[in-house]
């Protein structure tokens, strides 16, 4: 029961995790008393070896019940022929990834930390410092990518080359464990959060599905659906709805009470979560490229809120759905056990059934005649892209068009091939590339008019919908826009990206503009020459 006068406002059950235990961590945790009482003494060893194992096995390895939910779309007769062919395309990736050696997605992603530390829990140390020497570890031996962003000034940055610094949220709690849960967060799925100020009108069945309907579809396909989407309503701050958000959309919160009380704690809404979960079904987005799965699951939080303020926060967690929890009790450490073994969870299908007939692309030709083969299919087609790209993402974009703004036209390079926007993560041993799948086209739009204007960006390749002006530039100008496979970058970089090389700016890292040779790359027509837009028809 819980006591009116304090409530914990995130009171969830017993933890019933499945955990493997860290023997590189045996001997580092041992067992004193303090004021007659047993403490765990914790050295900080500890934590560097439970955050540099859980952001290995995080880059590389899902939940198992995750995996069961994309196996699922095979299951479902509703389920549209490019829902199981993009699902195909996610299961291959994770068996890929399960190797250990190319990460589930190029964007290896923030590395957040949160820790809630029982008061019979001693370390002695900084444990911020021991956990992020863990990250450190982890994103240096290993191939993932760096990508955080160090201000040097209002307005230059540089590149830290180490993913640091890593988010770290330490709490005090009652007890004798330490519990931790380790996130790693892309830009596109973290560009999803959103926050809204709303009022008590919105408190109503019919307002809030009117409401979540509008909002979601805002979402689009850009961070890598199917999503795990978190709604919350309320929050005693717009911080609190935010951080709710991204606990939900991680599961962490699915152990709260389904009712809530006059002590103020937070409750699902399992009834309002079926509701938006059929909403989403209704859109048409479906896994990518139209469909049914535009969501694996919703879950709904509400909140406590000050009477005059009433947010609501909104985001997902993308295909790549990387979080893991940990603990450090007095019988060692410990980190959740993911799926070593993804190749279960893969249906027995032939590819050619999974949607309609693909058209092969050759890179090779030139640009007109490229032009003219996409030019003959209608949006929604399926193709496979054969020959030599460009890469380039929004540093080298920026580059491009201040020679522009000098007067120097765009490189000839820009004007023969298509444009993919994508980051590569590290390149392994004997690899031809590393993780490297594409990235969300709309940050790019800004610049397409003014490159297609300069005969450059007539094909470009990436993720997700786009702007109302892409599509009219690719109108006026004659260009298309083909939409990726968000969140199969292993897929991508094992079987279709045969060789990777810099082309220019090479100082810019990930950033810079690269040429690669792809074969069988998969991808869909999304805006055409003729001024269609796949995602506005829908």
């Amino acid at each position: 029961m819980i006591d009116p006068a304090f409530a914990e406002m995130f009171p969830l059950s017993p933890d019933t995790t499945a955990y493997r235990r860290l023997e590189a961590a045996d001997g580092l945790v041992g067992q004193d008393t303090f004021r007659g009482r047993p403490v765990v003494v914790v050295e900080p060893r500890a934590l560097t070896v439970l955050a540099e194992e859980a952001f290995h096995d995080i880059a590389h390895l899902l939940r198992p019940a995750h995996l069961a939910q994309v196996r699922a779309i095979f299951d479902d007769p509703e389920a549209s022929a490019n829902d199981r062919f993009v699902a195909l395309e996610l299961l291959k990736n994770a068996n890929i990834s399960a190797g250990g050696i190319l990460p589930m997605c190029q964007d290896t992603g923030t590395a957040i930390i949160m820790g809630k530390k029982g008061q019979q829990v001693f370390s002695g140390e900084t444990d911020a410092l021991a956990l992020t020497e863990g990250v450190a570890r982890a994103y240096a031996n290993n191939n993932l990518r760096y990508s955080q962003m160090a201000p040097l000034t209002m307005f230059e940055e540089v590149n830290t080359g180490n993913n640091l610094p890593a988010q770290i949220d330490l709490y005090a709690t009652p007890g004798s464990a330490y519990k931790f849960l380790f996130m790693a967060k892309g830009g596109g799925s973290a560009n999803k959060v959103y926050l809204y100020q709303q009022t008590k009108a919105l408190l109503n069945p019919a307002s809030l599905v009117r409401f979540a309907d509008e909002q979601i579809r805002t979402l689009g396909t850009a961070a890598c659906p199917p999503y795990h989407l978190a709604v919350v309503i309320g929050g005693t701050s717009a911080e609190t709805c935010l951080k709710a958000v991204k606990l939900a959309s991680a599961h962490y919160l699915d152990g709260l009470p389904t009712q809530g009380s006059k002590a103020g704690h937070a409750f699902r809404d399992l009834e309002m979560e079926a509701t938006i979960l059929e909403l989403t079904r209704r859109l048409g987005l479906g896994a990518q490229f139209g469909g049914k799965y535009f969501c694996h699951d919703v879950r709904v939080i509400r909140l406590p809120r000050h009477g005059a303020s009433c947010p609501v926060g909104i985001g997902v967690s993308c295909s790549a759905d990387r979080q893991a929890v940990g603990k450090i009790t007095a019988e060692g450490v410990f980190l959740e056990a993911l799926e070593t073994n993804p190749a279960a969870y893969l249906p027995d299908v032939r590819t050619d059934r999974l949607s309609s007939d693909v058209v092969e692309i050759d890179l090779s030709r030139p640009m007109d005649e490229i032009r003219a083969t996409l030019s003959k299919y209608p949006v929604r087609t399926r193709v496979s892209l054969n020959g030599p790209m460009i890469v380039a993402r929004d540093i080298a974009h920026a580059k491009l068009k201040e020679r522009l703004d000098r007067g120097e036209g765009l490189p000839d390079y820009f004007k023969n091939m298509a444009v993919y926007y994508a980051g590569p993560a590290k390149t392994p041993a004997n690899y031809a590339s590393g993780s490297f799948g594409p990235t969300t086209a709309g940050r790019m739009d800004a610049y397409v008019d003014l490159f297609q204007s300069h005969g450059g960006s007539m094909v470009m390749i990436a993720k997700g919908n786009r702007s109302t002006a892409v599509t009219e530039a690719c109108h006026k100008h004659g260009g298309f826009y083909l939409g990726s496979i968000g969140g199969a970058a292993a897929q991508l970089a094992l079987t279709s990206i045969r060789k990777v090389e810099v082309l220019e700016y090479p100082e810019l890292g990930m950033e810079a503009i690269w040429r690669i040779e792809v074969k069988d790359f998969p991808a869909f027509i999304i805006v055409d020459d003729k001024g269609n837009d796949f995602f506005k028809q829908l």
